[in-house]
């Protein structure tokens, strides 16, 4: 009988054992699958990540706008060499292409980093007129015919433009962006450009 009866306590207690690891065992799959969860839907929300920064999808429209947008001031910024005649519009076009042409570099090798498209040479013809300042075809045609004074003031007014359009693209970024070197070359465009804008304004009032 006392057989009998350690047998049957034996087996009680083999069973509890069981059941309660089987609970253990079904909470922790619940628990984990609820983490997965959770981490992959934190992931899909969160900006993206690659060499060590963080970037979002405003950094990369930033970076692949900017891009054509600066090529378009270099093209106006080269064409002042050979058909300005003032000397000053003359010094201003070297110092935009001087300061926008590293970007246009800086800007491609982040979006690289991002696997994101960079921007094709001549891009801007097809979609850039969609972004602000950018100029049309027949703005870059006019200031192409021209020379002189007339060369003088078309590339102070059209470039004036040019500039609040980036100012506003950068102010946009500064604002959602993720990337602390994108906010900070924002920032940056923000505060040379819009003390361009108010030389070329003064140039213009001579």
């Amino acid at each position: 009988m006392t057989s009998y009866r350690h047998a049957a306590r034996a087996a009680a207690v083999t069973a509890a054992v069981s059941a309660a690891a089987l609970t253990l065992a079904a909470c922790g799959t619940d628990s984990g699958s609820t983490s997965a969860t959770a981490s992959t839907s934190a992931s899909a929300s969160a900006p993206g990540s690659a060499a060590g920064s963080l970037y979002n999808a405003a950094d990369v429209a930033f970076a692949q706008g900017m891009i054509p947008h600066h090529r378009q001031a270099v093209e106006m910024a080269d064409l002042a060499a050979t058909r300005a005649s003032s000397a000053e519009v003359k010094k201003l076009a070297a110092e935009i292409k001087k300061a926008q042409d590293p970007e246009i570099k800086t800007l491609s090798g982040w979006l690289t980093s991002w696997d994101a498209q960079v921007p094709t040479q001549g891009s801007m013809d097809h979609s850039g007129h969609s972004m602000p300042g950018m100029m049309a075809d027949s703005d870059m045609s006019t200031l192409e015919k021209a020379t002189g004074p007339a060369f003088d003031t078309a590339f102070l007014n059209l470039m004036v433009k040019h500039h609040e359009g980036a100012v506003e693209m950068a102010r946009t970024e500064k604002s959602a962006g993720a990337d602390k070197r994108a906010k900070d070359m924002a920032d940056a465009i923000i505060t040379s450009q819009s003390a361009e804008i108010t030389r070329m304004n003064k140039l213009l009032d001579n």
